[in-house]
């Protein structure tokens, strides 16, 4: 999961594309970066660490131009970071060609492959989304007539881009004296949307990885860019779109309802913040055919993105609904962080309790999901310590049984809690009274109530069913071995990457 933007404005949009990015800053917290154009010359930086801190006014002086992109990175190979794989990416030819991706390829080892013995095509750095680019690279030679590109080109090269790589993408590519080009993988597992402003000076276009994006800055929502479609906008801002995969079909990751995308944005045409509503009543229906309405006293949510879910459950059992816990909003989510010992450490400093509100009390807490166990264990814990008499627990998502493959790092089958274990010994793991998973079915409902024509999702986390065809238990095992041995690495290696990171901060 990352966050992604591209802007083609009659105004600089270096400031655009820094605040988009600060309201994209919850799909990426390691990495930040933006390239501009201007001409034909990009200008780009880029860096570890949050946005803020990033981008200096020296920085942002240095990115002139009325086209742009950016990123702001999440990992999903579970290691420690490596500052070379900040994004965009840039490759001089052909043409000159800036990139960023969301998402993950599962092909990426074949296509490296490719890119060496076929395309003559060197990858410097472990990243899928640098192997896109060359892909995209690649094709964009492969397909233009001479040294100039038309709009034509530029959709067969993103139809080659569609027939060589598999898995999930949504990008934004800038393209030097041309524009700006975006696409969506044919199952649209990553979002992207598109919105338009009007000036006196023309039509100005912003694509982001969610809607919120464009709220916030001022753009009106024009549409979600199609599953397998490319748009592109011109220097003359004109807009220019194409369906370039032979068979598409929305199959939107689920996951980003439940709990990766903010709640005021709107995805694939429908409200997260009104999905969680749903998983909310449809969680409620479950609890009340698990645990006796009477021995709850009280709902409480895990912030943040639980609230909706448990304020409707509450609603519908007729429950008392309070918050329990006090988020400190400087702790990065833990499920992400590497290592048991500073996840399990960051969950007290992430919430607190308020302890009035469990001392006595026979309380339901409901989070989104539960991946290892070990926040919820760990939350569990403080409500008994607060004084809590029961501790019942709800998850608004189903239990997380597999690996996702596409963008979200989940962790190992052997990490996930769920996985092998019956929902009564899950209770057990995380010292709960009772524990209540919402079932499949019903979440998918909570998103198709609303969009009845959304007849497939991805929800592979859940049900080990991977939409794109070509995941395999092999496949499966190859990343977690790669996964458990850049992890063994990169705790030998802490140190050193930790004195890294401090000298790269203090030279900025």
């Amino acid at each position: 999961m990352c966050g992604i933007l591209g802007v083609v404005a009659t105004t600089p949009v270096n400031q655009l594309l820094y605040d988009g990015l600060m309201v994209l800053q919850h799909r990426g917290q390691d990495a930040a970066g933006i390239a501009t154009a201007e001409g034909d010359t990009f200008h780009m930086h880029k860096g570890p660490g949050l946005v803020r801190d990033v981008f200096r006014t020296r920085n942002m002086r240095a990115l002139p131009g009325n086209i742009g992109i950016a990123h702001c990175r999440y990992p999903t190979a579970g290691s420690a970071y490596n500052f070379a794989e900040a994004q965009p990416f840039y490759v001089n030819s052909p043409f000159g060609i800036v990139l960023s991706h969301n998402g993950n390829l599962t092909n990426t080892a074949q296509l490296k492959e490719e890119m060496f013995r076929q395309d003559l095509r060197h990858i410097n750095t472990n990243s899928d989304s640098e192997v896109l680019l060359n892909v995209l690279a690649h094709e964009l030679q492969a397909a233009a007539k001479g040294f100039h590109l038309d709009v034509e080109t530029i959709f067969k090269a993103v139809s080659g881009v569609h027939r060589r790589c598999k898995g999930a993408y949504a990008v934004v590519v800038l393209i030097s004296g041309y524009g700006l080009l975006a696409f969506r993988d044919p199952f649209g597992i990553r979002p992207l949307v598109i919105g338009t402003n009007e000036t006196p000076q023309g039509t100005e276009y912003l694509l982001a990885s969610e809607s919120v994006a464009l709220d916030t800055l001022g753009f009106r929502v024009l549409r979600d860019v199609e599953p397998g479609e490319a748009i592109f906008v011109d220097l003359q801002h004109q807009m220019h779109h194409r369906q370039c995969a032979p068979n598409p079909a929305y199959a939107p990751c689920i996951f980003e309802y439940v709990y990766l995308a903010r709640p005021d944005s709107v995805i694939d045409g429908v409200s997260v913040y009104e999905t969680r509503l749903r998983m909310g009543e449809h969680l409620a229906d479950k609890v009340a055919r698990t645990i006796p309405v009477s021995e709850i006293d009280l709902v409480i949510p895990i912030p943040d993105s639980s609230r909706p879910s448990a304020m409707q459950l509450a609603q519908r059992l007729g429950i008392p609904y309070r918050e329990g816990f006090v988020k400190n909003r400087y702790i990065g989510r833990t499920f992400i962080m590497p290592g048991q010992g500073a996840r399990k450490k960051s969950v007290r400093q992430k919430l607190n309790t308020v302890a009035q509100e469990f001392k006595g009390k026979r309380v339901l807490l409901v989070d989104d999901s539960i991946v290892r166990g070990t926040t919820s264990r760990e939350i569990v814990d403080m409500a008994r310590a607060a004084g809590a008499l029961k501790v019942y627990f709800a998850s608004a998502a189903p239990p997380v049984r597999f690996p996702n493959v596409y963008g979200i790092d989940m962790p190992t089958r052997g990490e996930l809690i769920a996985t092998g274990r019956s929902d009564d010994e899950i209770a057990r793991e995380i010292g709960a009274d009772a524990l209540v998973y919402q079932d499949l079915d019903a979440l998918k409902a909570s998103v198709r109530d609303l969009r009845p024509d959304l007849s497939c999702f991805d929800t592979s986390c859940f049900d080990g069913t991977y939409v794109t065809g070509d995941v395999t238990p092999e496949y499966l095992d190859a990343i977690e071995q790669a996964r458990e041995g850049k992890g063994k690495a990169a705790s030998e290696d802490g140190g050193a990457s930790q004195q890294m990171h401090l000298n790269l901060m203090a030279a900025d």
